[in-house]
């Protein structure tokens, strides 16, 4: 290729066009062809006049209604507007094979809107030039000439943004996919206060705590847990009972009311059918009114799993096995 050639075809310009609905320009067009997204309110007031007189709803005029090439200045405005967001700006939620009424209905109108979550990042010039590209009237719209004059085109700034592509719209609606996926499973493992209750210890299936009560591990307190006589289970499942009704005396509970002192008096129960020879707990509870069912009078929960804890350390051991 010899130089004069590529320096010709370096500085041509450079031109977009339909083969589709390519043909030699012979004037104003008539024909109503187009596709949906991109079609200017000419293009389909001259197709509504067409179907019309075809249908004999309005008499055929002598002067047939016409269109120009202004119609592509509008195509370019909606060109733009995509390639700015990454989505046209007309469109319609009910997807068919003809233009839909609401579609069309902004079409005519020159309906549509810059989104904040896209389009707070372009510039004002570029929202200048597709406004001025997508006027109805085609007297009122941009020239190629004023396009090619127009100052966002002929600035040099250029902004650090990442322009929306498919691509990267469809990464976004993945994750927000999974965000509402992990909203909606962290909504169902939620429950209500008063539905949450406090569960014995000594009903709870977990094999940690399993193992301690049968090694006489050590708690998280420091308090080791171990039997003398013959090293089984029970002591530890009674220092649990205890340790229960102090649970139930200093912990936040759903209601208030009888309930709790009911509960309270289940727990307590449960904790002497265990204890009840422990002389210690028989010495601490003489300050209280339990009568072996129940406290008859109100009890100062804090003191009572004061007097409790005090039981529990005169029955552990503050060192490890050997």
């Amino acid at each position: 290729m010899s130089e004069d050639m590529e320096k010709a075809i370096k500085d041509a310009p450079v031109k977009l066009c339909d083969f589709g609905f390519a043909k030699v320009d012979q004037g104003d067009l008539m024909t109503p062809q187009f596709t949906p997204y991109y079609v200017a309110p000419q293009v389909l007031e001259a197709q509504r006049r067409h179907q019309k007189e075809k249908s004999g709803i309005i008499p055929t005029s002598p002067t047939p209604y016409t269109y120009n090439k202004s119609c592509d200045l509008w195509s370019l405005g909606v060109i733009i507007y995509v390639m700015l967001c990454g989505y046209p700006p007309f469109y319609s939620k009910h997807h068919s094979r003809t233009i839909p009424k609401d579609m069309r209905k902004k079409i005519m109108t020159g309906s549509f809107e810059f989104p904040e979550e896209e389009w707070s990042q372009i510039s004002e010039m570029a929202k200048d030039v597709v406004r001025k590209l997508l006027k109805v009237k085609p007297e009122e719209r941009l020239t190629i000439e004023g396009v090619l004059d127009h100052p966002w085109l002929n600035s040099t700034e250029a902004l650090d943004n990442v322009l929306p592509s498919a691509q990267l719209m469809m990464d976004k609606a993945v994750v927000a996919g999974i965000q509402q996926a992990h909203a909606e499973q962290l909504a169902n493992m939620r429950i209500q206060d008063l539905k949450v209750s406090l569960k014995p210890l000594h009903s709870v299936n977990n094999p940690i705590l399993r193992k301690r009560k049968l090694l006489g591990t050590k708690p998280k307190d420091g308090i080791y847990i171990h039997d003398h006589e013959n090293g089984t289970e029970d002591s530890n499942v009674a220092l649990e009972k205890l340790r229960d009704v102090i649970a139930q005396c200093i912990l936040p509970q759903a209601g208030k009311g009888e309930n709790e002192d009911e509960k309270l008096n289940e727990v307590m129960q449960e904790a002497w059918k265990y204890n009840r020879e422990c002389k210690l707990l028989r010495d601490a509870l003489q300050g209280f009114s339990w009568n072996g069912r129940g406290f008859t009078d109100k009890v100062d929960r804090l003191k009572l799993a004061e007097v409790v804890k005090q039981v529990i350390e005169e029955q552990t051991l503050p060192h490890e096995p050997q």
